[in-house]
């Protein structure tokens, strides 16, 4: 079903293990692993109630399509976490705390994706957002990478970037975008408020509308010989500023 998912690797599993026990269908282990931590991960599975299964490593290989999975591989429903930005959005509305997000403007590569996700995760990120046309989906790469942070994290994907980002700004959100050529400094950005940080792809960065859209654009402070860093390296500078800020 296209519904379905693929988790390799250790983290992938047991992240989606304790959060949503209920939407594996199968564990797939390593025959030839017999060391202490699948032993204790085997106790993990069987006290949740999954079925797991022992097959031979080229099974493994097979079902997570050539993704790295360390002898371990799930097939799980889809988790569904928040679908829309405004389901986002009305749920902050309720509460004190301040929204944060990340925008993702043509990030494509699995590996950084799911690095985003784990720091958005770890910096209390309440969606992340990325374009249709150009980013990467949930895939098995990103799952594995995030290290359950995708499960965790809503990834909204949208039809029109710049059409959402100004309804954020509608709802009072805040839009702060990361540009190398921009005079200020994420350190100027007034974190406290609703906001999102808005990254480029590396190399691109935003597109002209997103870049336009923004509120504010500003730049990350660059002291050696490089021009730029990693979108999931700058994404952790930036949204760290703003927990500092909030702490």
């Amino acid at each position: 079903m296209a519904s379905n998912q693929v988790l390799a690797g250790f983290h992938a599993v047991q992240a989606r293990l304790r959060h949503a026990p209920d939407s594996i269908q199968d564990i797939y282990i390593d025959v030839a692993r017999r060391d202490k931590r699948v032993t204790h991960f085997v106790q993990q599975i069987e006290a949740a109630g999954v079925r797991w299964h022992a097959v031979p490593s080229d099974r493994l290989d097979g079902l997570s399509h050539g993704t790295r999975h360390q002898g371990v591989v799930a097939l799980a429903s889809a988790k569904l976490l928040a679908v829309d930005v405004d389901e986002v959005l009305d749920v902050l509305e309720d509460g004190t705390e301040k929204g944060l997000f990340l925008i993702l403007d043509g990030v494509t590569d699995p590996h950084n994706l799911g690095a985003c996700l784990r720091t958005a995760d770890a910096a209390g990120v309440h969606a992340v957002i990325a374009p249709r046309d150009r980013a990467v989906g949930l895939n098995t790469t990103v799952q594995r990478v995030a290290c359950g942070a995708a499960d965790t994290v809503p990834y909204i994907m949208v039809t029109n970037l710049a059409r959402t980002m100004r309804a954020m700004q509608a709802r009072d959100v805040w839009l702060v975008g990361t540009d190398d050529q921009a005079e200020g400094s994420i350190h100027q950005v007034d974190g406290r408020r609703a906001m999102a940080w808005v990254m480029g792809a590396e190399g691109e960065g935003m597109r002209r509308l997103t870049r336009e859209t923004c509120d504010e654009r500003v730049a990350i402070p660059m002291r050696g010989s490089v021009e730029s860093l990693n979108v999931s390296v700058a994404s952790a500078v930036c949204l760290y500023e703003t927990v500092r800020q909030r702490a």
